[in-house]
């Protein structure tokens, strides 16, 4: 059985589709942007090799071979895919970001303190061990099981073979808790013996984040993280937190302990952990972790080697910078005068209490800085355009390395800002009530003088070096007429140095897709599978929330329907309701004298989405209907699939 949504909680581990013809191959760097990456690289702040120290601080080994596997022999984790990264910047690579991945390549498993571990660089994200007397404490266990068990392997190899005790989920991102099944085994769950902990709200947050918006979010990740593009100088140079997403099996164990409030202690194996909430920074559901007996902060994704994201490019609820910083002072009034370790899920530890002070201190003036003066200039009556384009951070903080865009940037942070406060509408009239994309495209070309003229002025603009225009430009000319050759050229060539000179890997990699699917005439897809992890764990009710987003009112025209659902793997019950076309669902309860059926949730779900029929579902014996299925099979044609492949770069 195939559907999109068991594709929304991570599209990039999905497998590619069936190889496409090649895409046509990278054009060099022109030479405004060798120019313009040049002048970067002498603005750049000085170099104290800190950073490179504390990155192979610690080295014990990493895994003996070049690719990680996955059990069909396919790679999870190619070691080897950053190796390019080595001397000075080529000129298609901003040099802060080559800079910044130069670190990166420092991977495997590495002795932080006695009794504190880290494995770095074999997934985009890090995993953590605390050892305790008898077993060990694993921290955000990655984004698949493969990658987990190789870090587990790697520490039991050369540390210690203990048993894994507990397992703790920092906040509610997948690259921080899917890989939990290469940590502990069915058995050892199943046992007791092995507590999963997360911050409360840690479920709730998982399944809202990914299931509503999923598809939507997935296609956009695929932009954001550079899905499709081959690593090397003129295509993926990491994503900014780390350097690639590992790919294989996934898995969500909800928690047994969610922890409630600032300062609650849990002690395992006597090792004390205590915690701070940190919800609405990166994540919704978030904590810190403090090691009193190791004085060692955990720090989750609040304060990293990089300027953070305040929005996601890949879409999600608006962070609260000023909250961000209120934290970060909260961390340091609480940990300050005694931490001398700081680990955090991303990038490598710092060490030392001065220079860790330094760091929470300019991290939370970052993003306090963002949020004051993106409100100063909205209560002057600045557009976000306006003040993205205005403002940057202190000198101070400049010169901060972990203070660069290589993720978040202060332009697209500023824009969040003014979005939580104020909204998509930024004031001005004209922009109430625009065209939509496609119309507006087509009157400002004629407008201009017709397409050829269009096409003139967005080459005077590229062969000048303005690629800012020159994209808007032929971006016009393409959603004007797609068919449009000379137009969709010269928007994937503007693209292209766009993203050659961006310090943040997300805009180089939203850049570069966005030119590689001009060029090869469709987007890249995936190869959908059957369910994952998310679908599995996800209540029947939520699901039914994102089935109600896909009814199409004019297929549903004046029809009334009702009928419940029960999920025979869980015993989740919902109502469903369709009249004025609308699909309402209420959880837990049942329609008096409607049909029911009772099957998996998987199966109910291929059902609804046409993917498999409600008779055939029947005759397989995992299904069972009272009364008329009718009821259920009329609502199926009114539904639209979700897709992860719809237009971003053309109409």
């Amino acid at each position: 059985m195939m559907l999109a949504i068991a594709m929304l909680a991570l599209p990039t581990l999905a497998q590619p589709a069936a190889q496409t013809p090649p895409v046509p191959a990278a054009k060099p760097a022109t030479a405004a942007t060798r120019a313009a990456l040049a002048a970067r690289t002498a603005s750049l702040p000085p170099e104290d090799e800190q950073d490179f120290e504390f990155a192979r601080r610690g080295f014990i080994a990493t895994w003996p071979e070049a690719i990680i596997r996955q059990a069909n022999g396919q790679p999870s984790f190619d070691l080897a895919g950053n190796d390019f990264i080595d001397g000075p910047a080529p000129d298609t690579v901003n040099p802060a970001l080559w800079r910044q991945n130069r670190v990166l390549r420092n991977e495997g498993l590495f002795r932080i303190a006695p009794g504190l571990y880290q494995v770095r660089n074999f997934d985009n994200s890090n995993v953590t061990f605390v050892e305790t007397p008898n077993g060990w404490i694993v921290i955000d266990p990655l984004t698949v099981s493969e990658v987990a068990a190789a870090a587990l392997d790697l520490l039991k190899k050369h540390v210690a073979n203990k048993p894994v005790l507990a397992v703790l989920y920092t906040h509610s991102h997948s690259d921080h808790f899917a890989g939990v099944g290469g940590v502990i085994s069915p058995a050892e769950l199943a046992s007791g013996k092995v507590q999963v902990i997360a911050p409360k709200g840690f479920m709730d947050e998982v399944v809202s984040e990914w299931m509503i918006a999923g598809t939507a979010m997935g296609r956009r990740a695929f932009y954001q993280f550079g899905y499709f593009l081959p690593r090397g100088p003129q295509a993926h140079v990491g994503m900014g937190m780390g350097t690639a997403i590992a790919a294989g099996k996934q898995l969500l164990v909800p928690p047994t302990l969610e922890i409630e409030r600032t300062g609650q202690s849990v002690t395992i194996d006597g090792v004390e952990l205590v915690f701070q909430m940190t919800p609405g920074t990166e994540a919704p559901a978030e904590f810190n972790v403090w090691l009193p007996a190791l004085k060692a902060m955990v720090n989750s994704e609040t304060a990293t080697g990089t300027l953070h994201n305040v929005q996601t490019l890949r879409g999600a609820k608006v962070r609260d910078a000023k909250a961000w910083s209120e934290y970060l002072t909260e961390a340091v009034r609480m940990w300050g005068d005694k931490v001398e370790v700081l680990v955090t899920s991303h990038h490598w530890p710092r060490f030392g209490n001065g220079v860790i002070r330094e760091h929470l201190g300019r991290q939370r003036d970052a993003y306090k800085f963002i949020h004051d003066q993106s409100v100063r200039l909205m209560n002057m009556g600045e557009t976000p355009d306006e003040i993205a384009e205005q403002l940057q951070l202190p000198a101070p903080l400049r010169s901060d390395w972990a203070l660069r865009g290589f993720y978040g940037t202060v332009s697209h942070n500023a824009k969040a800002v003014y979005d939580r406060y104020m909204g998509w509408y930024d004031g001005v009239p004209a922009n109430l009530n625009r065209h939509p994309p496609v119309e507006r495209a087509k009157r400002l070309v004629q407008a201009m003088g017709g397409p050829a003229r269009l096409l003139r002025e967005a080459k005077r603009a590229f062969a000048a070096g303005d690629y800012r225009w020159s994209a808007e430009l032929a971006h016009n000319g393409v959603f004007a007429n797609s068919k449009d050759m000379a137009a969709r050229a010269v928007l994937a060539d503007s693209y292209e140095q766009l993203g050659y000179q961006a310090e943040s890997a997300v805009w180089r990699n939203i850049y570069l897709t966005g030119a590689r699917e001009l060029r090869q005439g469709h987007p890249d897809t995936v190869r959908e599978t059957g369910p994952n992890f998310l679908t599995l764990a996800t209540p029947l009710h939520n699901f039914m929330d994102l089935v109600a987003t896909t009814l199409v009112p004019d297929r549903a025209g004046t029809a009334t329907l009702a009928f419940n659902l029960v999920d025979s793997g869980t015993g989740d019950r919902v109502a469903v309701r369709l009249a004025n076309q609308v699909l309402v669902t209420e959880p837990g309860q049942t329609h008096a004298d409607a049909p029911t059926l009772t099957a998996p949730k998987p199966m109910i779900l291929g059902i609804l989405f046409g993917a498999l029929p409600l008779d055939a579902a029947l005759k397989s014996g995992r299904a069972q209907l009272a009364g008329d299925g009718s009821q259920i099979s009329q609502l199926v044609p009114m539904l639209s699939r979700p897709s992860l492949d719809f237009n971003i770069v053309e109409p």
